[in-house]
């Protein structure tokens, strides 16, 4: 990868990292499940007017919509509403990645590499250390936040599992009309727990003071910079690389997510939480590495020395809204 390229990737990087702030500042004035309805409506509406639908079924179209869309901003959002830190947020949803994986085996029947299944392991004893740190809560309440933030992981994975299934030959095409589907049921949800007017409430005096100008410029961070901006240099990057040089920068979408919280927001995770953050990002690498196929010829792999062949696939939903982690794909 050229320099310049290197730029880029740690451009996207540092905009999806710095997501999770714009989302604790939408979710300091709006309600958790508006804003997840608000957040796609700002893309929905000119995506209809103006972005021929995909090619393709729509059942995994709906399935790709509803998991990385509807439910898994809608747990992410309320875990952070109840008080799931916005750092560790960010990491904990790497979790979609094992999930992934695993959905993979059971339901498209992949087979697992021992690296995977290791690598597994890894990441959930990191988040078993999280859960563990955040046991201390005031009534419950952290693990709670972590739990739904896992569900939300859960989520993204069924996501993804309609993205592969769909296998989209216009991947950014197919991941703007994703932002169509989440409006309605979240707004619907929104009404059923929030209160039918109390998002638009908000949203109808968000001019009137700072708190809701900043909530509407970190609406406007999620949809356009982090959604549009983001995956448009991302699929750039895709277009001109292996997913295999491109897509272990993911890997620092936490650190800069945890990093940002520390800095603006003055979150500070402990020890314990740091360790476990650290253990789950080694378990989810290690679950993207293994050796390559050997070639005609008993070349194993082509390379000198048992080169690790990093096969990683682009698979995230809507990553905007968070910059998740990237999936394993199997060949």
């Amino acid at each position: 990868m050229s320099p310049r390229d290197r730029l880029v990737a740690l451009t996207v990087v540092v905009l999806w990292g710095l997501n999770f702030l714009a989302i604790r500042y939408g979710l300091d004035y709006f309600p958790p499940l508006f804003l997840g309805a608000l957040r796609f409506l700002v893309l929905a509406v000119p995506v209809l007017l103006f972005v021929r639908p995909p090619k393709g079924p729509v059942k995994w179209l709906l399935l790709y919509g509803i998991g990385s869309g509807t439910f898994q901003f809608g747990l992410l959002f309320t875990a952070m509403h109840i008080g799931m830190p916005t750092g560790l947020a960010s990491l904990v949803l790497q979790s979609s990645a094992p999930f992934t994986v695993l959905l993979g085996a059971v339901l498209l029947h992949e087979k697992l590499t021992v690296r995977q299944v290791a690598g597994i392991g890894i990441a959930v004893v990191g988040m078993s250390l999280i859960i563990l740190d955040r046991a201390d809560a005031a009534s419950g309440v952290g693990v709670l936040g972590v739990a739904l933030t896992l569900l939300g992981g859960l989520s993204w994975a069924f996501g993804n599992i309609g993205q592969r299934l769909a296998a989209p030959s216009e991947p950014f095409r197919f991941t703007l009309w994703m932002s169509v589907i989440p409006p309605l049921p979240l707004l619907a949800l929104s009404a059923a727990i929030e209160g039918p007017t109390t998002g638009w409430k908000a949203l109808a005096h968000s001019f009137d003071g700072a708190e809701g100008r900043l909530a509407l410029l970190g609406v406007a961070y999620i949809a356009i910079m982090s959604t549009v901006v983001g995956y448009g240099l991302w699929g750039a990057l895709m277009a001109r690389y292996p997913a295999s040089t491109v897509a272990p920068a993911t890997l620092l979408v936490p650190v800069v997510g945890i990093a940002a919280s520390a800095a603006v927001l003055g979150e500070h995770p402990t020890a314990l939480a740091l360790t476990g953050a650290a253990i789950v990002i080694a378990g989810c690498l290690l679950g993207m590495l293994r050796k390559p196929a050997p070639l005609p010829g008993g070349d194993e792999g082509g390379r000198a020395g048992g080169e690790l062949d990093v096969t990683i696939a682009d698979d995230r939903g809507e990553r905007g809204a968070q910059g998740g982690p990237a999936v394993v794909r199997q060949r």
